[in-house]
């Protein structure tokens, strides 16, 4: 039986997605959301929410471009200051020793140790209530080339990526390859 666990922001696996954007001066600043994802295959984009508060809502608004960096595991504890603190107050690249490397596509900055990036420019946005939804339409995806597989597609075993659990707010790896998608589904279909 289930139990009821009333109108909540749970859902299973929520990303941990660092959001990368330039302020008006040109400062470099990232902040971590977990509200995210892709939102559309054509044209392909992606889409985070956040709050108005941010510092990286106003970045956003102001340059039309974020990019969406995908930590791996052994960057968890940079990812959960990232959104501990603010970028108006804080430097988070020189607290974290991590390097801002500016995107030749979209005026926003990507994080040069973490193992993928989505340069994205801004399409829409909509207010939904406490949060803004952004609509950023993919312009580049960046993989480390030693986590690319042999088709040409990024490994998720070996980007080893975060994912956030809302309700308990902890922080997990990916278990292991369960099967091919569109394939072992296939006994079902007569």
């Amino acid at each position: 039986m289930k139990k009821s666990l009333g109108a909540k922001t749970i859902l299973y696996p929520t990303p941990v997605l660092i959001v990368g954007t330039y302020d008006k001066e040109g400062k470099p600043n990232v902040m971590t959301a977990a509200w995210g994802g892709i939102c559309c295959s054509e044209p392909p984009c992606v889409t985070i929410s956040l709050r108005k508060a941010t510092y990286s809502y106003s970045n956003i608004q102001e340059q039309k471009a974020y990019t969406i960096n995908i930590p791996s595991e052994n960057y968890v504890k940079e990812s959960d200051y990232f959104g501990m603190v603010s970028g108006k107050t804080n430097d988070k690249f020189k607290a974290s020793g991590l390097n801002a490397v500016k995107s030749s596509l979209v005026n926003a900055p990507y994080i040069k140790e973490f193992p993928m990036i989505l340069e994205c420019k801004l399409l829409h946005s909509f207010e939904i209530g406490l949060h803004t939804q952004f609509i950023g339409e993919i312009i580049d995806v960046k993989v480390n080339e030693e986590l690319i597989d042999e088709n040409g597609h990024a490994d998720i075993e070996k980007i080893k990526p975060i994912i956030f659990s809302p309700g308990i707010r902890k922080y997990y790896g990916l278990g292991g390859f369960l099967g091919n998608a569109f394939s072992i589904g296939k006994i079902f279909c007569n």
